[in-house]
């Protein structure tokens, strides 16, 4: 679970004869990720696409168009078929004949209403004028320009200007200037006003009436336009299922017919390498031997170790068997001397095998599958490289427990549940997949720690029922119970201890691929650092922390039902400062030896020794984020059904009313009387207030106590030993989803 699928490297070499049949076997087959060849070798040149290639390309190019214009989407898919050659021949050319007459048409419609809309908005101006279209051109002796402007404005400026006679009409900032004077001399003297030129539309007459008759030209081709989709819509219905297939048999076609670009080859024999599953070699060898035969050779020639170099932990020497010709897949491949520097070099696994490049293997996460949905989340930040520990399960035992403790309600519990089986049930998106059954587990110890805690939508009732009014714990929110903030304070911090500490533990075991020195000194310096300083605050020496993290004096751990009687780990102070007075604890030793280990193994680090320190107290939000939570359900409650106080605790006026509590305590432990007690009017506001400040409570459960938990996680703990940037398992295969072979 910690580490991804053992992978080893692969090699298929055989004739070129039998190459097709090869390529053929392996794809169905659907294990092996193919390394792409370098061109390093002396001899062997990348392989040319197979034929027909070009021509498969082509269609599945023009069929991808035909779905571009049609929008065929997956749910016009309908049952899977069987798609021969002579149907994709003979059914697109008469598909893709009638999709571009209607896709040209619709096209020449669009342009002739995007015209016509043109027009229409150019006319408003001109209707609001009032003036026929026919009298704003075609004078002689008059120069006629209108635009939108302030008409005192343009009367001034043309008054001071030497144009003679002239008259304005205007109407809503719309100005018609008529003028005894040249075009370009009227034009001259508005450039000092307000004034943007309008030009005058084709057509004669009213321009009302002109706009009525574009408007009913523009309802005609909308008309049109919607005849047009109507076809396309129904060519889509009949040929969506075709296409899809058409689209998937070309793909897999294409995708066979460029394999031998990634094989090494000869003029008689080709090289095929890639990484598969190790536990899953026998299974291909097998099945490719029974279907190729003996035209191909199969080995094993590495398998892959969990290191970040991803060195080979075993290999097998490659016979290439089966060339002619002198070809030089007759013998094993022996690895060239480079003629120089510049000269690429192969990469030889341990042993002198050689294989066509240093890629890494690539990555197959191997959780459980209820862990899987966390695998996403993972992937926000990169993918496990294959030398790496993968962090998902650290993430699935940590994550939902931090989310189930922040919120910790069997109300929002249950519904955080529904919401998640709902994205994992309803969806077919992966992500969304993932995310609700992230969604559930966090459901599920939201609605554990509200059992534990005995609260349904922030009432205290559960705790009745279940607990008999005495449930195991409680938030801190009430007086009486404060002392369980502190101690979820302490807690919190002892979690962040904890969970930091395994990140580096993590990092020590993947350092110890490069000695045990440079794991001593990289991660555990941070442990001792870690342990050292939490250990000096913990002891309480020289007052280094509140007392009550460590007093059970101070009621965290002392109080019911934790009376666990801790007091804190011995100060073993072992001298006193001189010139301070305060005594040096033996945890400030390991503290220091770590700093001093860290310093070895790279100086610069140093200068974030205080990580140790403020990484774990960022998990105080843990805390936070609990009573943030707890205080805006109890507001909610309050404001609707009202409480008093009695002895340091609240109590909901569910059953009686606010005068009860006032004769039995009274008037001064009335907290707020509630809504519902106060008539009608009063309830109806306050059921508004309780569903939506419930439902306000639920969404920013998500968007604090999920983003904070999620926070920790990325930040805090990832940062301590991963990087990430591992490869997909990309094999070469195809799922059909819409053709079928049968």
């Amino acid at each position: 679970m910690l580490r991804p699928e053992k992978m080893c490297r692969v090699s298929v070499t055989g004739s070129k004869r039998a190459m097709e049949q090869t390529i053929e076997a392996v794809h169905d087959l659907d294990m092996l990720h193919v390394t792409e060849y370098d061109g390093s070798w002396d001899g062997f040149e990348p392989g040319n696409s197979l034929t027909g290639t070009n021509e498969v390309s082509d269609k599945l190019v023009t069929v991808r168009s035909l779905q571009s214009i049609l929008d065929v989407s997956e749910e016009d898919a309908g049952p899977t078929r069987v798609v021969t050659d002579e149907a994709i021949e003979e059914q697109l050319d008469e598909v893709r004949t009638a999709v571009n007459e209607l896709d040209d048409r619709r096209d020449d419609v669009r342009d002739e209403l995007r015209a016509v809309e043109d027009q229409i908005n150019t006319m408003a101006p001109f209707v609001a004028l009032g003036i026929d279209l026919d009298l704003l051109r075609g004078y002689d002796s008059l120069s006629v320009v209108v635009g939108e402007g302030d008409s005192d404005e343009i009367e001034a400026v043309l008054t001071e200007s030497d144009i003679g006679t002239f008259e304005l009409f205007t109407e809503d900032s719309v100005v018609a200037v008529f003028a005894q004077a040249d075009e370009d001399a009227l034009q001259d003297a508005l450039v000092g006003a307000t004034f943007s030129r309008l030009e005058v539309p084709e057509g004669d007459g009213n321009p009302t009436s002109y706009l009525e008759e574009l408007e009913h030209e523009k309802q005609q081709l909308e008309s049109k336009l919607s005849t047009v989709e109507d076809e396309l819509n129904e060519l889509r219905l009949d040929h969506a299922g075709f296409l899809l297939a058409a689209e998937e048999k070309l793909a897999i076609e294409a995708q066979k017919g460029e394999a031998p670009l990634t094989f090494a080859t000869t003029e008689n024999a080709f090289i095929a390498e890639g990484w598969i599953p190790n536990e899953r070699y026998e299974a291909f060898e097998r099945a490719l031997s029974s279907t190729v035969g003996d035209a191909v050779d199969i080995d094993r020639i590495e398998i892959a170790e969990y290191n970040s170099e991803g060195h080979a932990e075993s290999h097998e020497e490659v016979e290439r068997e089966g060339g002619n010709g002198g070809e030089p897949v007759g013998s094993s491949v022996d690895a060239p001397e480079p003629e120089s520097e510049s000269q690429p070099q192969e990469t030889v696994a341990d042993g002198g095998v050689i294989t066509m490049g240093d890629d890494a293997p690539p990555v197959i996460q191997d959780n459980p599958s209820g862990v899987r949905p966390f695998e996403d989340l993972v992937e926000v930040v990169n993918r496990p490289k294959y030398g790496e520990f993968d962090p998902t399960v650290a993430f699935f035992l940590t994550f939902p427990a931090f989310f189930g403790f922040m919120i910790g309600d069997l109300g929002y519990g249950l519904l955080y549940l529904a919401l998640g089986y709902g994205l994992y049930s309803k969806v077919d998106s992966d992500v969304l997949k993932s995310l609700g059954g992230v969604g559930m587990w966090a459901g599920g110890f939201t609605a554990l720690f509200g059992v534990l805690y005995g609260e349904f939508f922030g009432l205290h009732q559960l705790g009745e029922i279940v607990w008999g009014g005495s449930p195991p714990m409680h938030k801190g929110l009430q007086p009486t119970y404060s002392g369980y903030a502190l101690a979820w304070l302490t807690m919190s911090l002892l979690a962040g201890t904890v969970h930091l500490a395994a990140g580096w533990i993590f990092d020590f075991v993947e350092n110890l691929n490069h000695g045990l020195w440079d794991a001593i000194t990289e991660s555990g310096s941070w442990l001792l650092m870690l342990f050292g300083l939490w250990a000096w605050v913990f002891s309480g020496a020289n007052g280094a922390a509140p007392d009550f993290l460590y007093t059970a004096e101070a009621g965290v751990f002392a109080g019911n039902p934790y009376a666990w009687g801790f007091t804190g780990l011995p100060a073993i102070n072992l001298f006193t400062i001189p010139g301070l007075g305060a005594p040096f604890s033996a945890w400030l030793i390991l503290f220091f030896a770590g700093l001093v280990l860290l310093a070895l193994a790279d100086p610069i680090e140093v200068v974030e020794f205080l990580n140790v320190l403020v990484n774990v107290l960022s998990y105080t939000r843990l805390a936070a984020v609990l009573l943030a939570k707890a205080g805006m359900a109890f507001v909610v409650n309050l404001l609707f059904f009202g409480a008093y106080s009695h002895h340091g605790e609240f109590h909901f006026l569910i059953g009686h009313g606010p005068e009860w509590a006032v004769a039995e305590y009274g008037a001064e432990a009335i907290m707020f009387p509630g809504l519902v007690h106060s008539g009608i009017a009063g309830a109806l506001v306050g059921v508004l207030i309780l569903v939506i400040g419930h439902l306000l409570v639920l969404v920013l459960g998500i968007t604090s106590a999920g983003l904070q938990g999620v926070r920790l996680e990325y930040v805090e703990f990832f940062g301590k030993f991963f990087e990430g940037g591992g490869k997909r398992y990309n094999p070469f295969g195809y799922e059909r989803n819409y053709t079928t072979e049968d």
